[in-house]
């Protein structure tokens, strides 16, 4: 396993939350779909922002999860476009852990590229500019 531990506090998260028990997977750790979730919507605020407008989810390209995430976790997603297209945008999100007492840096638990499509009001596709 790489070392995931890194420096965050410049970045601001496209997401943050606190993980919950209802969270959990049948072993006690949070379940990966929840992380998956927050991931797509960490992604789908940066890509809505630079589509300007109405996005739609096309792909999960690759996902990893490094280190399992805990209850009280405090999950923060950094969400940033890696590709534009004539109609989509790539984003790459990664996802790291504090604890809520703080006094450690944010260790990376996951990553992952999620890819979008730009829709117009009808939902068909529309251009985004370059």
């Amino acid at each position: 396993m790489s070392d995931t531990s890194q420096e965050t506090t410049s970045r601001i998260p496209s997401i943050r939350m606190l993980a919950m028990p209802a969270d959990t997977n049948p072993s006690g750790d949070i379940f990966g779909g929840w992380l998956m979730s927050l991931m797509d919507i960490a992604g789908a605020n940066v890509a809505f922002q630079r589509a300007h407008g109405r996005i739609a989810t096309v792909a999960v390209d690759k996902i990893e999860f490094h280190r399992p995430v805990s209850v009280g976790d405090v999950v923060s997603c950094y969400a940033d476009i890696t590709r534009v297209g004539k109609t989509s945008l790539t984003t790459k999100v990664e996802v790291y852990v504090g604890h809520r007492q703080g006094g450690e840096n944010e260790i990376k638990v996951t990553e992952g590229e999620f890819t979008y499509v730009a829709l117009d009001a009808a939902g068909n596709k529309r251009s985004v500019d370059p």
